[in-house]
């Protein structure tokens, strides 16, 4: 089977891409399941209602998140009333939904999906790698299809959980940094990786921001309100192969569409 993991959805062009080119990739790919990661698709913070119905219109399946998914305050009842809205697994006792999810594909195998965030420079969280292994064993009771959302800063962070669960989740990709990353791989048991998916959203921006205010942000050293960017967009993303039988992953591409 092939599931398609789309990186951080940033603002309306984010959205607007998913509906040019996700049917695309499914039909000419053969892809049986979309994951995408959706914190930032609400005006760059937060998953509103409205978003989280346009990008499943749009064909995305199942949707994790990171350190913005309290960005819009509509999360708590989508999460609880969709079921395939997920939080990082190890935030706080007491958080709201869920760290992980069974979803059904179109070809009907069931694939376990869980989100992880790093304790490098993001917000207070619990080890990230007692909660990857608590939740994989649970999932693992139902079905060897696994992937893991590591939703990190730290290049190093990603790296550890992918050999840390390697042979353990069929992949394990990272979002939050928006910039993709050139280390698709196939790890010696089996898991499919990459540091990074990067961003869906405008193309002619630093990570998704009017860039003309993020460069004079670091000459100047002044404070200035952040802006999303305008323009044309792109869409990343990885498509991972997996036999369904055994959970490994088979083959990893790289998926990148710039408008």
């Amino acid at each position: 089977m092939k599931v398609l993991c789309i990186g951080d959805i940033v603002s309306r062009i984010g959205r607007d891409m998913l509906f040019k080119f996700v049917d695309e990739l499914k039909y000419k790919k053969g892809v049986d399941l979309v994951i995408a990661n959706g914190e930032n698709s609400c005006h760059g913070r937060g998953l509103s209602r409205a978003c989280y119905s346009e990008m499943k219109r749009a064909g995305v399946d199942a949707f994790t998140t990171g350190n913005h998914v309290w960005g819009v305050k509509e999360i708590v009842s989508i999460m609880r009333d969709e079921g395939d809205v997920i939080r990082p697994a190890n935030l706080p006792s007491g958080s709201p939904g869920e760290g992980s999810v069974i979803v059904t594909a179109k070809n009907g195998v069931k694939v376990g999906i869980i989100n992880l965030m790093g304790q490098v420079e993001m917000p207070p969280c619990d080890s990230p790698f007692t909660a990857a292994e608590r939740e994989v064993e649970r999932l693992k009771a139902v079905t060897p299809v696994i992937f893991v959302d590591f939703h990190a800063e730290a290049t190093s962070e990603k790296q550890a959980m992918g050999y840390f669960l390697d042979g353990k989740a069929s992949a394990v990709f990272g979002t939050h940094t928006h910039i993709q990353t050139a280390d698709l791989k196939i790890l010696k048991n089996g898991t499919g990786y990459i540091t990074d998916l990067g961003m869906t959203g405008p193309s002619d921006s630093v990570l998704g921001m009017n860039k003309t205010i993020i460069v004079n942000r670091f000459r100047t050293g002044i404070p200035q309100k952040f802006e999303l960017a305008q323009g044309r967009g792109q869409l990343c993303g990885a498509i991972f192969t997996v036999d369904e039988g055994t959970g490994k992953c088979t083959a990893v591409e790289r998926i990148w569409i710039d408008e």
